[in-house]
């Protein structure tokens, strides 16, 4: 029997009925131990969104059956210092691509054209068109982190008629047929580009990857978004480059987070900060539901859980 745990009933409900030999059980082990009558017989466990630390991933540990940690996000460098010895990490990729492309895709046409500045306009109640703003149609933009969430952001770029080409690891023709160019040659083609979508993890090759460096090289007027880690971007460099008002930016995650109080970011010239909601979907919404049930598939099977990641090595 297949004992798939959720972190609520309303989840549970989401989910039905997964088949004569799969059960459903809730359980949030942020909150509690595994139930003694259940630690035994749980094999897939469902994380809610936010959950981490020593505490969570040491109450997982006590289920001595659990096969697969399933958790709520497509970024998992929060969870890997605690996996339990053999047992599977699988993220959600996949689940989060099309709200994170629709919140790069409004904050592009927004920053573009000058919605911040219309609507100061209309709170004071006062006509003033701006005729400069630039279209989004006819730029050229860089995806930096071109994989499921890349393509579905381009996708979507493509659709408002931008030159979109990616950056990864490696180079590649991505499956989308986008052009895919090696990390290393980002400073050789940020000056060619009016648009640079950040959406890295954030890990040691990622960290403060913009830099001084990397925004001294985007083209004057240029637009960066960043929609994946807020370590990503040296938040001093940036706030000093908005200050010259040479660069735009429009942010959904930042570095702190959250952004305090009186922190630069948040009247800096040019830049629109949204409180990290980009990419969040309910566990009730049916691309969540879908993967959980493909996990209980794959493990129906004997198969690799969908979206693995890593295995635990060490006790939790």
């Amino acid at each position: 029997m297949i004992t798939v745990s959720v972190p609520a009933q309303e989840v549970a409900d989401a989910l039905g009925d997964l088949g004569s030999d799969a059960r459903v059980i809730v359980w949030d082990p942020r909150e509690s131990d595994p139930p003694a009558h259940e630690r035994e017989r749980i094999t897939i466990a469902c994380l809610p969104h936010w959950s981490g630390g020593r505490k969570v991933y040491g109450r997982l540990g006590m289920c001595p059956d659990l096969k697969v940690i399933q958790i709520a996000s497509a970024g998992y460098e929060h969870a890997l210092p605690f996996i339990p010895a053999g047992v599977a990490l699988a993220n959600a990729r996949g689940v989060h691509d099309t709200r994170v492309a629709e919140m790069t895709l409004a904050l592009a046409l927004a920053s573009q054209r000058r919605l911040p500045q219309f609507l100061d306009a209309q709170r004071r109640g006062v006509w003033e068109p701006d005729f400069s703003a630039p279209s989004l149609a006819d730029s050229r933009a860089l995806v930096v982190g071109y994989g499921s969430i890349g393509e579905a952001i381009a996708t979507r770029l493509r659709a408002c008629e931008v030159e979109v080409e990616g950056v990864a690891r490696s180079a590649r023709i991505a499956t989308d047929g986008t052009l895919v160019h090696a990390a290393a040659d980002l400073l050789s083609l940020l000056p060619h580009q009016d648009v640079v979508v950040v959406v890295t993890p954030h890990d040691e090759s990622t960290d403060k990857l913009v830099d001084a460096a990397f925004l001294a090289a985007m083209r004057d007027g240029a637009l960066l978004i960043n929609v994946g880690r807020g370590k990503v971007v040296d938040t001093d460099a940036l706030v000093a480059e908005l200050q010259t008002g040479r660069i735009r930016a429009a942010l959904d995650v930042t570095d702190p987070e959250p952004l305090p109080e009186g922190h630069p970011l948040w009247n800096a010239p040019g830049c629109i900060v949204v409180p990290h909601v980009a990419g969040v979907e309910t566990l009730l919404n049916r691309r969540y539901t879908d993967l959980v049930r493909r996990q209980v598939e794959a493990r129906r099977h004997g198969d690799d859980p969908v979206n693995f990641v890593m295995m635990g090595a060490f006790p939790a």
